[in-house]
């Protein structure tokens, strides 16, 4: 079976075709997939242009009762769908099914604010003058997604895009495209009129670039690498089209001496290693002071010796493949700079087999590294942790602000001091207490400073900031 594009409300063949390959079995095809060029993206657009003033003009309840069934379908296939996303992207079944159901919440979240849309009404300095300010959605949406979170991400952006009148062209990851089609597929049943939704697969030389240079675009939500993001934010600027941008992390997590070592530890873990350390949240630099550090790590290098690497449908699996044979040869090589640095490779970085083909590779821990490295001063994106050696509290928090990145911090300490101190002082966009730097919850909002997100915050009731524009109306009474 070809899954097409989905374009003006009908399923529409790519130019060509591409195979989605398992990467935990390299000989499984998850799906024939098509892919479109500029021109059909450009019709993709035009039918989202045509859509849009009688989705505009709808009843903010017709909006919520779609959104609310897209994610009551969701909840209820959370288990298949949840399948299908960890045999073509790698996470484990249970951290697939658990992102089905991230993403079905977030549709039932923006059901509930598509009727919570506010604005206000003020007096003005002028006697006899009314003022109204109200919300207005922007006009035709692109949105470009990445391959690590392949429905919960697109959720995210799809649902507060609909919720609020905007109309949307969706360009998935090409390595992901299964999920992102699963969830087209279910909008299209959920009561969306033609046009105001559609689905664009292909290459981001094509598609990316058409959404991108469209004059009928007013809003480009984009997550993905930094390169990518500062080109397309170049571009957008120019013409004055209003951007969202997540772009990454050199997450720090911090270690104090009075942390409880098995909560550190665990904290580590699952934010360094689980889903294949494959989040821009992840916990890639453990900045642990000195009176710990020994106890530290070879307490989270005995964790990791017992976490099993292997196919991510398995049961017992802890880590999955990588999702691609550029990004395994990528953080293998990050492993082998590291070592030419004077790094110490404590456990881990090797390419594995198992019974089936795969991306497969042994978590990493590298000590005795410098701020200054390359492996601590680069998005990585696999599993892979570094430990910095710190003297105590203040040389932490100066390590841990010295980066490019701001997305998300951590430290790890029963110090109601320290905590409430580095609250204040970190300068990334979210600050975990004794919990990993990977996870957040999807009523609130999400993102970053610095070299991670530009733009308004995504998720949550913060979410509108980008999906509306405000407009001030002045009436003499």
């Amino acid at each position: 079976m070809l899954h097409r594009n989905y374009i003006g409300g009908e399923w529409i063949e790519g130019v060509t075709a591409n195979r989605n390959i398992n990467p935990s079995n390299l000989d499984d095809v998850v799906g024939e997939y098509a892919s479109a060029d500029a021109a059909q993206t450009e019709a993709a657009i035009a039918a989202a242009q045509t859509a849009f003033p009688a989705w505009a003009a709808a009843s903010p309840e017709v909006r919520s009762d779609i959104l609310d069934r897209v994610g009551t379908e969701l909840l209820a296939r959370k288990d298949e769908l949840g399948y299908l996303l960890s045999r073509e992207e790698g996470k484990t079944l249970p951290e697939g099914i658990g992102e089905v159901v991230r993403a079905g919440r977030v549709f039932k979240f923006f059901a509930g604010e598509a009727l919570r849309l506010t604005g206000d009404r003020m007096a003005s300095v002028r006697a006899g003058v009314d003022v109204e300010i109200v919300r207005e959605p922007e006009g035709v949406v692109g949105l470009i997604t990445p391959w690590n979170f392949p429905i919960a991400i697109p959720a995210w952006k799809i649902a507060p895009a609909l919720a609020f009148g905007n109309c949307v062209v969706f360009k998935p990851a090409d390595l992901v495209p299964g999920s992102a089609w699963a969830l087209s597929e279910i909008i299209s049943r959920a009561g969306v009129p033609a046009g105001v939704f559609n689905l664009v697969m292909g290459p981001g030389s094509q598609v990316g670039n058409a959404i991108v240079k469209s004059p009928l675009v007013r809003a480009v939500s984009f997550t993905g690498s930094v390169p990518v993001g500062r080109r397309l934010a170049g571009d957008l600027v120019a013409r004055g089209a209003k951007i969202q941008l997540e772009m990454g992390g050199k997450n720090p997590l911090i270690v104090l001496d009075d942390a409880d070592l098995k909560v550190a530890v665990e904290c580590a873990v699952n934010g360094a290693f689980f889903s294949s350390g494959q989040r821009c949240t992840a916990s890639s630099r453990l900045i642990v002071q000195e009176g710990i550090h020994d106890r530290f790590v070879a307490a989270l290098a005995d964790r990791m010796a017992g976490l099993k690497v292997d196919d991510a449908l398995k049961a017992g699996t802890d880590i999955g493949p990588v999702v691609s044979r550029s990004q395994l040869e990528q953080d293998l090589g990050y492993v082998d700079i590291g070592r030419k640095e004077g790094a110490n490779v404590v456990i881990g970085g090797e390419s594995l087999t198992r019974d089936t083909p795969g991306y497969y590779m042994s978590p990493a821990l590298l000590t005795e590294t410098a701020n200054d490295m390359r492996v601590n001063r680069e998005e990585i994106f696999g599993p892979i942790a570094t430990v910095i050696r710190v003297r105590d509290y203040e040389e932490a928090v100066a390590v841990a602000n010295d980066t490019e990145f701001g997305l998300s911090s951590g430290i790890c300490t029963t110090s109601l001091k320290h905590a409430s101190d580095f609250k204040k002082r970190s300068t990334s966009g979210m600050v975990m207490v004794n919990l990993p730097t990977a996870g957040v919850d999807y009523h609130t909002p999400f993102g970053g400073r610095k070299g991670s997100s530009y733009g308004p915050r995504e998720q949550g009731a913060y979410a509108r900031e980008f999906y509306t524009a405000v407009k001030i109306a002045y009436t003499l009474g």
